[in-house]
């Protein structure tokens, strides 16, 4: 799929910013050279680049690019499957923030990912989790007759099962955790623009018709919990982990 980039920076900045936390985590030192996975429209990789790392971006949208190489020229941003990324031993860190659980299969993109690290380097990520958007997902799929549990487009791991992935691909892990996030969709409109941005995937080939409807039915069913006069919150359920390469 490609992406909506003036939606996702107009009514998701949440995401970048939520990211910086992960940045932190990632403790860059300047002179560094770092990949960041599902770069978007490039925020993060700037946040990187303002502290002197030689940041390099890819995602998989041409359009999140096509922004990120508008807002920021300075840094080369590239479409590139994380899957097979290319690179082999040229990075000091590899980081990615709310992308990993898009991607399937997960052992792909870590083998990938391990393959660009220098021997030493490290991977840190933040992305969705067991549980995450789970009852917003369940009041999209309940709208859908006869919907295919196969086709649910993400992949939200536990940490005993992200982990083990991460140590078969070599990794040694140095940090994970599990963490509810409750995160703020402002505006009466706010889930209504989430599942127009990210649970497109999830009503899949449904007419334009039937996707007002099944918008419509999953606000109805969310509202008593999760709109709070002048906002709605999403149910998240994040996972950070961090890993060597031996």
């Amino acid at each position: 799929m490609d992406w909506n980039a003036q939606l996702y920076d107009g009514k998701h900045r949440f995401v970048s910013e939520y990211g910086q936390d992960v940045v932190t985590l990632l403790a860059p030192t300047a002179g560094e050279r770092i990949l960041d996975v599902g770069c978007g429209t490039g925020d993060l990789a700037n946040t990187l680049s303002e502290k002197g790392i030689e940041a390099v971006g890819v995602d998989q949208s041409p359009s999140m690019i096509e922004k990120a190489a508008h807002k920021y020229p300075h840094i080369p941003f590239t479409v590139r499957d994380a899957r097979d990324l290319g690179y082999k031993n040229e990075f000091d860190a590899v980081f990615s923030n709310a992308a990993i659980h898009w991607i399937k299969p997960p052992n792909k993109v870590l083998s990938s990912i391990y393959s660009s690290l220098k021997p030493g380097g490290r991977f840190v990520a933040e992305f969705g989790g067991k549980g995450n958007v789970a009852f917003i997902s369940r009041a999209i799929i309940n709208q859908i007759k006869n919907y295919n549990a196969e086709s649910f487009p993400w992949y939200f791991p536990s940490i005993g099962e992200y982990t083990a992935l991460m140590e078969q691909a070599g990794f040694h892990v140095t940090f994970a955790e599990h963490f509810e996030r409750p995160t703020r969709l402002d505006g009466e409109s706010g889930m209504r623009n989430w599942i127009t941005m990210f649970g497109d995937v999830v009503m899949g080939e449904q007419s334009e018709i039937d996707k007002e409807r099944i918008i419509g039915g999953a606000e109805k069913e969310l509202k008593e919990t999760f709109f709070h006069g002048d906002h709605w919150t999403a149910d998240y359920c994040r996972i950070r982990v961090v890993g060597v390469k031996k």
